[in-house]
């Protein structure tokens, strides 16, 4: 295998990267991070020395414009996402960008204007990782039986108006911060894309973001995707995944600790107490560098890249949908 190694700039200080993401690309065997930028340049060098990045610029078109910069990671708020990955394309780079791709469909749909020859892919880490991969050879393997069910609940309690997350008119709100996980988790496990979907929303009457929103999601073949997410709900995560002869649950499914073995818990419902299940531990891994690895091979040519603009559309169809089931008050087909 080449020992060419993917050059990374980083689009910002923001602190998903600067605490998860940079370190696993630093640890991806095929990349290195060369760059870091900021509207602040005293910003951009305070992140290099810490993170001991190479080069820090004040501006990221200064940054877009380095030639030994291959590929770049952008993590800025929702309403700037396809901006920057329009102007780093343009500059030749390949683009790793945070999850939601976009603000809405209209939006997302810019990115097909890509030369074909840019990599483009969505930062969904949890589709890179071992555990959620051995779940899906499970769900294939039929021990589960005939896959019926999938529920999701992912919540998290943040009410601080300078947050972006708490800023409607960028994107903020539980359905594009943590509904894409939801939405991702029904798509990768039942293989297939929902036909409608229906949504109950309870919106903060301050911010008037999403902050709790319940949600069906139907895939036909009586297969359904159930799930809750919340900005203002204590903290918890659940993936279960049900068949007719057994179910899957995903102990931590979405931040899975780098440093920290997963599991996989699977009940046949021998017992009420679950005093028989199977317990299957996965070793620890960084879901970070694994997806910055797989991202690098796919540039460097040794693989495919297996998530597209096509499928960051995909997600986003539902997403909007979600909200368009609010202001009808039903059904949405997808």
């Amino acid at each position: 295998m080449s020992d060419k190694k993917i050059r990374w700039g980083i689009i910002s200080t923001a602190n998903i990267g600067m605490k998860q993401v940079i370190p696993g690309i630093m640890a991806s065997e095929h990349s290195v991070v060369t760059a870091i930028a900021s509207r602040n340049l005293a910003s951009a060098q305070a992140a290099a020395k810490q993170l001991g990045i190479e080069k820090a610029y004040g501006s990221y078109e200064a940054m877009l414009a380095d030639p030994d910069i291959d590929a770049v990671y952008n993590p800025l708020p929702n309403h700037l996402h396809v901006d920057l990955t329009l102007q780093a394309a343009k500059a030749g780079k390949h683009i790793l960008c945070e999850k939601p791709m976009a603000l809405d469909v209209a939006d997302a749909m810019r990115l097909l204007a890509l030369p074909k020859d840019i990599l483009v892919t969505e930062a969904f880490m949890v589709r890179h990782h071992p555990q959620w991969q051995r779940a899906l050879e499970i769900v294939k393997s039929g021990e589960l039986g005939t896959l019926r069910a999938i529920n999701v609940v992912f919540s998290y309690y943040n009410d601080d108006p300078n947050n972006v997350r708490n800023q409607a008119d960028i994107g903020g709100g539980a359905i594009l911060d943590i509904g894409c996980y939801a939405v991702t988790a029904g798509r990768y496990f039942f293989q297939a894309e929902p036909n409608r979907i229906v949504s109950l929303i309870d919106r903060d009457p301050k911010f008037q973001t999403d902050r709790t929103v319940s949600a069906v999601a139907d895939f036909g073949n009586g297969q359904h995707l159930n799930f809750m997410v919340s900005t203002q709900l204590v903290g918890s995560q659940r993936v279960e995944i049900l068949g007719t002869k057994a179910r899957l649950e995903i102990v931590i499914p979405f931040n899975a600790p780098a440093n920290q073995a997963t599991a996989l818990i699977i009940d046949h419902a021998i017992t009420n107490d679950g005093s028989l299940v199977r317990k299957e531990i996965i070793d620890a891994c960084d879901q970070y560098t694994l997806q910055a690895e797989n991202f690098a091979l796919a540039i460097l040519g040794k693989k495919p890249l297996t998530y597209s603009i096509d499928d960051a559309i995909k997600s986003m169809k539902i997403l909007e949908a979600l909200v368009t089931s609010e202001k009808t008050n039903g059904w949405v087909t997808i």
